[in-house]
């Protein structure tokens, strides 16, 4: 942690908590006085950032029930308690609930303050580990966003990974709707600034003065995002919209960013989509300087089978939202979902899966419909590799027993019936599409 940690001294007497107070600000120490255990229970909770000196004699809230109350609400706080001289028992009593320490009255000030740094140091050690348990965990929960097993998204996972240790600044560009800010958002969460801000940036939802404040200053609520951000990552989106004075001063700001640069950008291109490319609108100079680090995300049509498990997902989801069941999808649906070239990528799928699960609630309609309605032609559709027809049906029967054993949760016996397939095909099957059922109980 960056900040001073604080002493919370908790005494009903004005001048023992002033004579502590005072001893531990000349050594160092930032202290807050609180002259009940009930007006400190007001402040300290979970993941406060200090310790605790507390009396044990105090009227109302006695210390022991202080520590009771304390290690209820976070049981790696340091507790230091202080005694008068019949109240040892009292205080072993109160190091078996989860006191750190204890100080006889009169206590000796050196030995106080060697107990305050060997408590701020354990409390320091311990939040530092819970926010490094919190980053990894949000960046496990960002990756797992990032749905398919298809060759092109495992490489995708690699880079995040790889990228998300580089202190370089990257240009993520893509067509519309494959995830580019998910993707900025796993780069930030993996990485060594994962504890540090992340600050969007739409450069496309400014006018060009008010995108110069939001970015630069001066604003009239806040702080600038390259402020902001400071530290951080800084993701600009719509990279392409920046005006030739603003590329100059965001490249004025990366050159006074230092190297390795104090603040990471990450910058966000939609151009490909619209046949241009990021060095077409960016300014050389600048654009080499963002693209020090890039990721090109994949087409969903060039995902293969993730556009059937993407789908699964998406209708199961839409489903337990509608309170109805998802739909059915036959091997002629499956293999139009497979042909379609979803110009609107991800997003449009997100769009169909729930228009499915709506039209399936009515009893009605198709996916072939849905695709056609949005200007999908699936008779004449094709992917731009040509999957050969063993392909399309490998695809299927995957999603057919992934589907199967959702429904059954794992049973082996029920998936065998409905399937009509028996027990040794269902294995070999599921060896050969890396199925295990253990995911499925």
């Amino acid at each position: 942690m960056s900040r001073k940690l604080k002493i919370a001294i908790v005494d009903d007497e004005p001048d023992m908590r002033e004579s502590i107070s005072q001893w531990l600000v000349l050594s160092g120490f930032e202290t807050e006085t609180y002259p009940s255990a009930e007006d400190a229970l007001k402040v300290i909770g979970a993941d406060w950032p200090g310790i605790v000196v507390s009396d044990i004699r105090m009227p109302g809230m006695d210390g022991i029930a202080f520590l009771k109350r304390l290690m209820g609400l976070d049981s790696g706080l340091p507790v230091i308690l202080i005694t008068g001289h019949g109240d040892v028992p009292m205080a072993v009593e109160a190091m078996r609930i989860g006191a750190m320490d204890f100080m006889e009255k009169p206590f000796n000030p050196d030995k106080m303050t060697t107990l305050a740094k060997k408590a701020t140091q354990m409390r320091r050690m311990t939040l530092d580990n819970r926010a490094l348990r919190r980053d990894l965990s949000e960046g496990q929960q960002v990756m797992s966003k990032l749905i398919g097993t298809s060759p092109v998204m495992e490489r995708l996972r690699e880079d995040i990974l790889d990228l998300g240790q580089a202190d370089g600044h990257v240009l993520i560009d893509g067509e519309t709707g494959t995830g580019k800010t998910l993707v900025a958002h796993a780069l930030h969460a993996v990485g060594p600034r994962a504890a540090r801000k992340f600050v969007p940036v739409s450069c496309a939802a400014y006018s060009d003065e008010a995108l110069s404040a939001r970015l630069f200053g001066p604003v009239e609520d806040g702080i600038p995002a390259v402020e902001e951000a400071r530290g951080g990552t800084l993701c600009l989106e719509d990279i392409e919209a920046l005006s030739e004075p603003l590329q100059a001063r965001l490249l004025a700001f990366i050159s006074d960013g230092g190297t390795p640069a104090e603040t990471r950008i990450i910058a966000i291109s939609n151009a490909r989509g619209e046949g241009r490319k990021a060095e077409d609108s960016l300014r050389p100079d600048l654009f080499y300087r963002l693209s020090a680090l890039k990721i090109t995300l994949p087409p969903l049509r060039a995902r293969g089978e993730d556009i059937l498990s993407l789908f699964t997902r998406m209708t199961e989801q839409f489903s337990e939202e509608y309170g109805c069941e998802p739909p059915q999808v036959s091997a002629q649906e499956a293999a139009q979902l497979l042909q379609a070239p979803w110009p609107g990528n991800i997003r449009q799928l997100i769009n169909v899966a729930e228009r499915a699960v709506l039209q399936n609630r009515r009893g009605s309609g198709s996916i072939a419909s849905l695709l056609m309605a949005d200007g999908e032609d699936n008779q004449q559709a094709t992917t731009t590799e040509g999957k050969p027809l063993k392909e399309y049906v490998e695809s299927f029967e995957k999603m057919l027993i992934d589907n199967t054993m959702r429904r059954h949760k794992g049973s082996i016996s029920g998936v065998m019936e409905e399937l009509c397939l028996p027990r040794r095909t269902l294995n070999e099957k599921m060896a050969k599409y890396g199925l295990q059922r253990g995911d499925y109980l």
